[in-house]
């Protein structure tokens, strides 16, 4: 699929804009899964179809769990390797969502803060990516319209760095739940869209919307 290449060289591309930077964490078991919350959506006038989520793993589901770190209630922490999300909650607990990684995602760590998020979010690949991919070419002025197609799916949050620039890495939402829990072959961090709203509707973008990224 032309997208799925497309979104990886976005995220290549990026791999630089992070620093290296460690927290320490631990999560512990869960106080409460929300296994009932994947249901068929209709959201801002798109049907966003249910998970099945049966077929997938139940530690990927979002849940509650205890955790254990140094960082801020309202922090996101990705775990690359055991791919997950966490969302900071006082009381030393936190979400933890499945996500799913591209390929390029094991390049990522370091910090950045969600400047900015966006539902049904238009996507516009970079001018290096039209190079490559002429193809592209269609969506480099007006993007990409929102839809259960588009490679952002229902949400996006857009990390910049420090310096207030953009680092190109985007937590979004994806229609493919069978990528989550693996190195996909697309994509920056993808969550399920039903993750994705659930998330979206807790960040505060801002600086203190702080966002550390594990290997």
């Amino acid at each position: 699929m032309i997208f799925r290449s497309a979104v990886t060289m976005f995220c290549l591309a990026a791999a630089v804009a992070l620093a290296g930077c460690t927290t320490s964490t631990g999560d512990g078991p869960a106080t409460e899964t929300f296994t009932s919350e994947y249901g068929a959506v209709s959201d801002s006038g798109y049907s966003i179809p249910a998970v099945p989520i049966s077929k997938v793993d139940k530690r990927l589901h979002r849940q509650i769990v205890r955790y254990r770190t140094r960082e801020k209630p309202g922090t996101i922490i990705v775990d690359t390797p055991k791919r997950y999300l966490y969302y900071v909650l006082p009381g030393g607990k936190a979400v933890r969502y499945g996500i799913g990684v591209g390929r390029a995602g094991f390049a990522w760590e370091g910090d950045a803060y969600i400047a900015w998020k966006r539902k049904w979010p238009t996507w516009t690949p970079p001018k290096e990516m039209i190079q490559r991919q002429p193809e592209l070419a269609r969506y480099g002025e007006d993007g990409m319209k929102p839809g259960l197609k588009n490679p952002l799916g229902a949400r996006a949050l857009y990390l910049f760095n420090e310096q207030g620039e953009d680092t190109l890495f985007r937590l979004h939402g994806t229609p493919e739940w069978q990528s989550i829990g693996t190195a996909a072959s697309s994509g920056c961090i993808r969550l399920m869209n039903q993750d994705i709203i659930d998330l979206y509707d807790r960040v505060r973008p801002g600086r203190k919307a702080r966002v550390v990224v594990l290997q």
